[in-house]
């Protein structure tokens, strides 16, 4: 993942050159606002330390909608805040009560990122890091739990993404995140297992976005 940045930062550098050097004058004019709709594919990177019955974690990939809103402080410098909720499938796996089914729940990460935009004619490339907090609800325990509680969560995020003019105003975005995303998790089963279990479960999601902008004022 680090390496996929590191080549992307490079190329989008190697574009800015290209660029500065076609272009003879500065437009100090910007639009500060601007809005995206993006299709978004949330995929976990799971994994669980679990108390007592050891195993591990799965958590199935999400496919939502996302809408943001970005400010421009400078032409290049800029501020991004997405909202979007996903629902997942969670399950304990190679416990040695075997592989239990956690039910289901539903985020909010909310998250905020600091970006700089590259130069660009058509093409507009940018980088970005942030912060994401995401809040567990709607927890669906599943046939064997009694009940699943999950804590919210604080952590970083990473972006890289390319802006392609259609015009003055629409433009066609493609985003890429990688949330570093904790949580801890507490799972009573005493019904079925005759204890309450807590893990704690790394998320990590590489989130991909494809979608239609447009330029506010």
């Amino acid at each position: 993942m680090k390496k996929l940045f590191f080549i992307a930062l490079i190329a989008c550098v190697a574009i800015t050159k290209t660029n500065a050097q076609e272009n003879t004058t500065v437009d100090n004019e910007f639009t500060k606002f601007q809005v995206r709709l993006r299709a978004l594919a949330v995929v976990p990177n799971e994994s669980a330390t679990i108390e007592t019955i050891g195993g591990d974690a799965t958590i199935t990939n999400a496919y939502v909608p996302e809408l943001d809103l970005t400010y421009f402080f400078t032409k290049n410098i800029a501020a991004e805040l997405i909202l979007a909720t996903t629902q997942h499938d969670v399950n304990a796996i190679s416990t040695v009560a075997g592989d239990i089914p956690l039910g289901d729940v539903r985020l909010l990460p909310p998250t905020l990122t600091v970006q700089y935009h590259f130069d660009g004619d058509l093409v507009h490339p940018y980088v970005g890091a942030g912060i994401n907090y995401t809040l567990f609800f709607d927890a669906n325990s599943g046939p064997v739990a009694d009940k699943v509680d999950y804590d919210s969560a604080l952590g970083f995020a990473f972006q890289i993404g390319f802006d392609f003019d259609i015009n003055d105003k629409w433009f066609i975005n493609l985003d890429a995140k990688y949330l570093m995303l904790n949580t801890d998790v507490t799972v009573n089963a005493t019904t079925a297992l005759g204890a309450t279990v807590g893990a704690e479960v790394d998320i990590n999601p590489f989130i991909a976005g494809i979608g239609i902008g447009y330029r506010l004022f």
